[in-house]
């Protein structure tokens, strides 16, 4: 999908190819009602005065008046409306439609024709919408009228105290305690499991895997739905490597994690919160702050977190996050751990539960994505599972509230960069301390940020990714005038020498629709990103 544009006066590359991924996500929300469902009202048969009872259409020999409908989605609350009128009477017609939002519209036609109309939403939810076509007599002559439900393509949040609902090791949420075999998949129950709600439209889960013995990944996806080739955690022979995975659920309220390795593992789902087509809270996103640095004493005491310790973070009414926030969107990265162990985030006020974020061994710097919900005190929590001290590193990227404007869509997972592959992206590997930019806003300018999946391979040292908004337009880089970005003082993902690292970003679009990603280390390094979602304003 990526195509390379030549290199800025910086250097940098860009990935400019149409993604027009609102439009092709919101589309799938097709709804309809024939003209056949018309109720007619008034309707004068052949040679006879008008009716005072409604009728069936098609019941005269007279007049015929009736309206089709047929509705799309085009972003997160938006409709795009066709009216199908069918007239004989010979006179201009009247249409008024009433949205289900206690708003209405009215327009006109010359006879039979198709009105196209839109509306934008306040909320998300499931609405019905009623197209009504009078006659030269408005209300008091004959019309007809059909009605339609519509189902808004955006979906918003609602936090989950973190809770576990697979474990291959011991059977939880399985028959059996069973290792995923190779080329196999496990099932993950979300609708209606965990008091999650059976409307439930896509979930947040970190997945971890576990006691691997070969290489390969794992792939999420709703049940019921064809399976994806790209990747959402990426493993080797002897590693644990957590991901957090924002994914659809399947009609029958499952979600797949399928094993595309060699050998059998364990697969453990944490959920933290899911999305329905309901009022809840919406995103927004920030730029890459760092709230919490424990090696210099940031948002917490300086020094590191003992073994079995933990410490809370203030997060709610401080720094650009308002007092009602729900629930926040994290990089939490481990660095200088003295062994083994994990990271649990978890919301303030509650007692750590029984799941992880973030797993490491002795030594490893790695950084996972988290969505937490946020304490009736404002704070989050962060705990070391492990027997000996680490250090630890949380940076904010956005947070979800009920003031909050940008609804979620989940798009059908396409990859749109890998520059492994020559043919699709000619500039080749990332260059050390170099940057590349995608655009996401030129085909969906009310995208205000997308969830992207991205993996480092190919590394020959250490190093880590930060993702950021661009502050130059498009139209700057092709006529060469725009400034070099400067990347802020986050990580997406941390790598170590030979490794191939995924992490899940949900990267603010900016002002300009166009996001960076920088290579933070002294070697080339291959990158590739994966898109599954989007959040819109509209």
């Amino acid at each position: 999908m990526a195509q390379a544009a030549g290199p800025s006066a910086d250097g940098a590359h860009g990935i400019t190819s149409s993604k027009d991924l609102l439009k092709t996500a919101a589309s799938a929300f097709t709804f309809s009602s024939p003209a056949d469902r018309s109720v007619q009202q008034n309707l004068p048969a052949a040679g006879k005065k008008a009716a005072a009872a409604p009728q069936a259409s098609g019941a005269t020999a007279g007049a015929d008046l009736k309206v089709g409908l047929s509705g799309t989605g085009t972003s997160a609350r938006a409709i795009e409306l066709k009216s199908d009128i069918t007239s004989s009477m010979g006179t201009p017609l009247t249409v008024v439609i009433d949205w289900g939002d206690g708003t209405a519209s009215t327009e006109h036609a010359g006879g039979s024709e198709t009105k196209t109309s839109h509306h934008v939403y306040a909320e998300v939810g499931s609405y019905t919408v009623k197209v009504t076509v009078y006659g030269v007599d408005g209300a008091n002559g004959p019309s007809a009228t059909n009605e339609m439900p519509f189902v808004t393509p955006g979906s918003e949040f609602t936090p989950h105290s973190p809770t576990r609902l697979l474990d291959s090791r011991d059977g939880t949420g399985a028959a059996q305690a069973a290792q995923v075999p190779a080329l196999g998949e496990a099932r993950v129950k979300v609708s209606g499991n965990g008091g999650i709600p059976a409307d439930v439209a896509a979930v947040v889960l970190n997945v971890t895997v576990t006691n691997t013995r070969s290489a390969g990944y794992v792939s999420a996806y709703a049940d019921g739905t064809e399976r994806p080739t790209t990747s959402n955690v990426n493993y080797a022979a002897g590693d644990s490597v957590p991901n957090l995975v924002i994914v659809p659920v399947g009609k029958n309220g499952y979600v797949n994690l399928y094993n595309y390795g060699e050998r059998g593992v364990d697969l453990i789902a944490d959920v933290t919160g899911y999305f329905t087509r309901s009022s809840a809270n919406g995103y927004t996103p920030t730029d890459p702050t760092r709230f919490v640095d424990t090696r210099e004493g940031l948002g917490t005491s300086r020094g590191m977190v003992p073994g079995r310790g933990q410490f809370g973070v203030q997060v709610a009414g401080t720094r650009g996050i308002p007092a009602g926030a729900k629930a926040v969107a994290l990089n939490v990265t481990v660095t200088n751990p003295r062994t083994a162990g994990y990271l649990t985030v978890f919301p303030g006020g509650q007692s750590a539960p029984n799941t992880s974020n973030v797993n490491f061994t002795s030594g490893q710097t790695i950084a996972n994505s988290v969505i937490v919900p946020v304490g009736a005190d404002g704070k989050i929590m962060v705990r070391n599972g492990s027997w000996d001290p680490a250090d630890v590193v949380v940076d904010v990227v956005g947070y979800y509230s009920p003031d909050s404007q940008s609804a979620y869509i989940p798009v059908r997972p396409v990859r749109d960069l890998d520059t492994r592959d020559a043919s699709q992206w000619p500039s080749g590997p990332l260059k050390a301390g170099r940057y590349l930019y995608s655009t996401y806003g030129e085909e969906n300018p009310t995208a205000t940020a997308m969830v992207l999946n991205t993996t480092v391979t190919n590394t020959a040292s250490a190093g880590y990714l930060t993702v950021s908004p661009d502050p130059n337009a498009l139209w700057q880089y092709q006529n060469k005038t725009h400034t070099p970005p400067i990347p802020p003082n986050s990580s997406t993902l941390n790598w170590t020498a030979g490794k191939t690292v995924p992490n899940l970003v949900q990267a603010s679009s900016g002002v300009n629709g166009i996001v960076d990603f920088f290579n933070r280390s002294g070697n080339n390094i291959d990158l590739v990103i994966d898109i599954f979602g989007v959040y819109d304003r509209h």
